[in-house]
């Protein structure tokens, strides 16, 4: 299950990655393509090698980051690297056990698990730095930080947050499993997206 989660204009899109490679760029005929003059007609490409998937600027004009760190040369992409080209945000998905049988489908996103109130409060304050929009990929707030602002202590919001991966799905344990939860309950209409 190799894609693209595309977030630009307000939009998300997924773009399964079926072929050895994947063009990015403004031009129409690319596989990815965004429309926004600050991207080259031919800006990047993401390729499949035998270890893994790739990213390559081809020397656009403005540059490719990922992770926040400009790109300069081919660089291995691993699942949930955040990549950058002009205004447009994607996120690299390649979940390690599903990476060589399974397909993406395009269908909307499954309809968000059944909530309790508290769980729908520690969503709403992790999904705060979206709402305000800016940057599609924030840095959510710190458990400390949730517990301050909604009055709970820090085992709590550590308690809610486990329940709240297990129902998203989200079994994987790495320091970008809150941003992956804050992106999930966007994506699935718990928390608004931005500028939404």
């Amino acid at each position: 299950m190799t894609y693209l989660e595309v977030h630009h204009a307000g939009a998300v899109r997924l773009v399964p990655l079926t072929a050895a490679t994947a063009a990015i760029g403004r031009a129409p005929a690319n596989d990815v393509t965004i429309g926004d003059k600050q991207v080259s007609r031919l800006h990047a490409v993401v390729e499949c090698f035998p270890s893994g998937w790739s990213i390559r600027d081809l020397g656009s004009t403005n540059g490719t980051t990922v992770n926040g760190a400009r790109l300069r040369q081919g660089r291995l992409l691993r699942d949930g690297d955040r990549i950058e080209i002009g205004p447009a945000r994607l996120l690299f998905r390649a979940p390690a056990e599903h990476a060589d049988t399974a397909t993406v489908s395009t269908d909307p996103p499954a309809p968000p698990p059944p909530l309790t109130r508290r769980e729908r409060d520690v969503l709403r304050e992790l999904c705060a730095p979206y709402a305000r929009g800016g940057c599609v990929f924030p840095e959510p707030p710190s458990v400390r930080e949730l517990a301050s602002s909604l009055g709970l202590s820090g085992s709590a919001v550590k308690k809610h947050l486990t329940n709240l991966y297990d129902k998203f799905g989200l079994h994987t344990n790495d320091d970008r499993r809150r941003a992956r939860l804050a992106a999930e309950a966007v994506r699935r209409g718990v928390c608004a997206p931005p500028g939404g």
